[in-house]
């Protein structure tokens, strides 16, 4: 059943017929009017295109399902509601909080970096920007005071520098933009997939090939709003990942991954649905840490050694055009301690017979 308004409904869907401007920002809310070349778009997307920067995608989904935007003079409670050509809109959102996110002196592994632009070795267990329940502590917050005013902003003060993220719990490379005409550029270069990303993944199984993609079209989890799954409804998303296995332990596997789409969770969730969940993923693999014990022999001293509480994924390499000098940038982040320990245990109590 879709979740969208019925065109059934009652909903005063008659034109206006008198013109008025596309948009007019009001004191407490943002009226809009659906011009022809927007019709079909999702509310929610059509919304946050409007918005400031500032605004995230689930915040705007939260407030049209509490009835903070109205169609045609009616609630709309539905997110993928598909806005048609003179609906009226009223977008009553509350205001942003923390525009501007506190420098914090929080070391940084810098990769590269010149006056444009910078790589970042993001450590696991650090959000990317400030939003609601991390308010400090981000990479946002550390790039504010290793690189003051030399950010972009063009995708918000929330997100100064930020040209593409990873999750909380995956450490490695990460791109950053000191200025917006650089941001425009390389978003443009990872929008049109022609920045090269590598991605090393520990599993938790054996992959059946020592090399092959893995294609899943992705939306939603339709009860876990945390969660993304592989679908063939026709609002999903379509994804595509090529692996490789780097080497092999009894019930674990080692292995790169090269996504060519850029979907959330894509690599957690298409190991997954190959059957080979990303070890120690809470979310998609239902264990949030891997100790010594759960693979060595029964009985091994130091059993009870955490050896990764977080999912084993780790961003390994980029590489981009630099778009002022035009030449190829590659950087690469070392395998951090905590898979590298995890890898030490299988090579030692998992070794493939």
């Amino acid at each position: 059943m879709s979740d969208e308004i019925d065109p059934d409904d009652d909903l005063d869907l008659a034109p206006v017929p008198d013109p008025v401007p596309t948009s007019v920002r009001l004191r407490d809310a943002l009226d809009l009017i659906v011009m022809v070349k927007s019709e079909g778009m999702r509310l929610d997307l059509y919304v946050l295109l409007h918005l400031g920067a500032d605004f995230s995608r689930s915040l705007v989904q939260r407030a049209i399902e509490a009835g903070g935007v109205t169609v045609n003079g009616r609630p709309a409670t539905k997110p993928s509601y598909k806005v048609r050509h003179n609906d009226r809109l009223r977008v009553t959102l509350p205001e942003p909080t923390h525009d501007i996110p506190v420098p914090e002196d929080i070391p940084l592994d810098i990769l590269f970096q010149d006056q444009w632009l910078a790589v970042v070795n993001k450590p696991a267990d650090m959000v990317v920007h400030p939003a609601k329940g991390n308010w400090s502590g981000t990479l946002v917050n550390a790039l504010q005071w290793h690189f003051r005013e030399h950010l972009s902003t063009g995708a918000g003060h929330l997100r100064a520098g930020i040209v593409h993220r990873l999750d909380k719990d995956t450490s490695g490379v990460i791109l950053v933009a000191k200025d917006d005409m650089t941001h425009r550029d390389l978003a443009m270069q990872f929008e049109s997939r022609k920045v090269f990303k590598e991605y090393v993944a520990v599993a938790a199984g054996e992959l059946d090939r020592d090399s092959d993609y893995i294609e899943g079209a992705l939306k939603m989890h339709p009860y876990d709003r945390l969660k993304m799954i592989v679908s063939s409804d026709p609002d999903a998303k379509p994804a595509l990942s090529y692996y490789e296995v780097l080497e092999r332990f009894r019930g674990y596997t080692l292995v790169k991954v090269q996504p060519r789409t850029g979907r959330t969770h894509q690599i957690r969730v298409h190991l997954l649905n190959v059957g080979c969940p990303v070890l120690a993923d809470k979310v998609y693999g239902g264990r949030a840490s891997v100790k010594l014990g759960d693979l060595a022999p029964p009985g091994t001293a130091g059993a009870d050694e955490v050896l990764i509480a977080r999912q084993a994924l780790h961003a390994f390499r980029l590489r981009f055009r630099h778009p002022r000098t035009e030449q190829w940038i590659e950087a690469e982040a070392p395998l951090p301690p905590d898979i590298r320990r995890t890898l030490d245990a299988l090579r030692l109590h998992r070794p493939k017979r």
